[in-house]
Formats: structure tokens, sequence, C-alpha cells
């Protein structure tokens, strides 16, 4: 059964294909990528019945048009795929945010913490944001001091993927998982050492995805949020 696919009431999609096609003449690619040369287009639609391929236009600006034959049923069917396989890796560029103060205390540093465990054993990477505020701004090693004791703690299941930065009245650092996406990590990598990691990881399961409230004036700039990645 020919493969051709006829014209229905109308473009089947962007491109047109066979009897779509209303130029006089087309300059000709075969399925191998080869060059046909310049045909009617009586002549290619007849070509392309012989090796039961269809003509598609692939360059309508071009004088005169170019079309291949093709198997366009296939060339959908891959397009869709490519199509989704984009979309799941811009799903995965996707980066969680975790914001915290200079001054943070003990309790919401381990909390924090908690929730960047959970997210890097997600498969995610995390941007930590450290959040200087009036005085603060002039004493930006407690944020740098605060992030290298981070990344220790965090060494056995991330990365560094961007070293700390002033960013305005901002310092922030980007870690990557060490495992693929969609590896579960148990205990919290392991190693003997005592970080308290695996209680963070377990606290992190139990909380929302937000980070916990704290004091009413800094809640809202030290919510987890996500950010796509640049």
């Amino acid at each position: 059964m020919s493969a051709r696919i006829a014209n229905q009431g109308g473009p089947i999609s962007d491109l047109r294909i066979n009897d779509q096609i209303r130029t006089k003449e087309v300059r000709l690619v075969g399925p191998a990528g080869e060059q046909v040369g310049i045909v009617s287009i009586d002549k290619a639609l007849q070509l392309a019945a012989d090796v039961d391929l269809d003509l598609v236009e692939v360059a309508p600006t071009a004088r005169p048009p170019v079309c291949k034959l093709m198997d366009y049923g296939k060339y959908k069917y891959e397009s869709a795929q490519k199509a989704r396989a984009s979309r799941r890796n811009q799903q995965q560029t996707v980066i969680k945010e975790m914001k915290l103060r200079p001054k943070i205390d003990k309790h919401d540093y381990e909390t924090k913490k908690g929730h960047i465990v959970r997210f890097l054993t997600a498969g995610d990477k995390v941007k930590i944001t450290i959040m200087f505020r009036g005085r603060e701004q002039s004493r930006p090693e407690l944020g740098r001091r605060l992030l290298d004791k981070l990344a220790e703690e965090l060494k056995d299941l991330a990365v560094i993927e961007s070293a700390a930065k002033q960013d305005g009245r901002n310092m922030i650092m980007v870690v990557a998982p060490i495992r693929p996406k969609g590896e579960i990590v148990k205990g919290g990598g392991g190693g003997g050492r005592k970080s308290g990691r695996g209680g963070d990881a377990e606290q992190a399961e139990a909380a929302p995805e937000a980070a916990p409230a704290e004091a009413p004036s800094e809640a809202a700039d030290e919510a987890s949020t996500e950010t796509p990645e640049a």
C-alpha cells in the first residue's frame, strides 16, 4: 500500500506535501540527499509514487522550491520524538533555589540544608543564595564562610558547578548532584562523616517543598523557589 499522503482538505502541517504543492517545477532532492535537479511537479510526484515515498516541500521560499522524497509519516514521528526529548531536557535543567541569611541560626541552617539534600537526592541542581542586608554587605566573608561550610557538608552528594560569587547584595553558589537524576540516594551518601545528612534528608522528606516560615521580616525572602537555568 502506498505511503503517500494525499491532500484531504488543507495542510497537514507547516510543510506542504504531494498534491498540496502547487508550483510548476521544483528542485528535487532524492531520499538519500542526492541532487536530482529541477523537474516538473508532475515528474516529481511520479518519482515519489514510483519509490513509494512522499514529495515534501522543505524550502518553499527557494526559487524554484526545494522538495525532497521521504517517508513523511516516519519524518513526523521522528520529529515528535525529538520534540519530546527536548522538553525532557528542558525540565532537567530546572534549578531549585534556597535562600539563607549570613547570620542564620543553627536550627534554620539544618532545616534548609535538609531541603538542599532532598533536591540533590532527587537529581536537581541547587542555587544557594546568601542575602545581605544593611551593614552585612560590608562582611562578605560571612556569606563565603557559610557557603564553604555547606559545600564541605554536601561534598558526598554534590559538586560545585558555579563557585561562590558576589551578585549585588547577594552571594550565589550553584551545586549539582553527583548522581544522575532518578538514582535514589540513601543515608546521605555514607562515608562515616557525622554531618547529620541522613537526619536532614528525612526531615526534608516530611516537610513541604517550600522552606519553613521564619521571622516575619525574613520569611518571604528565604522561601525556596525554582529558577530556570540560564
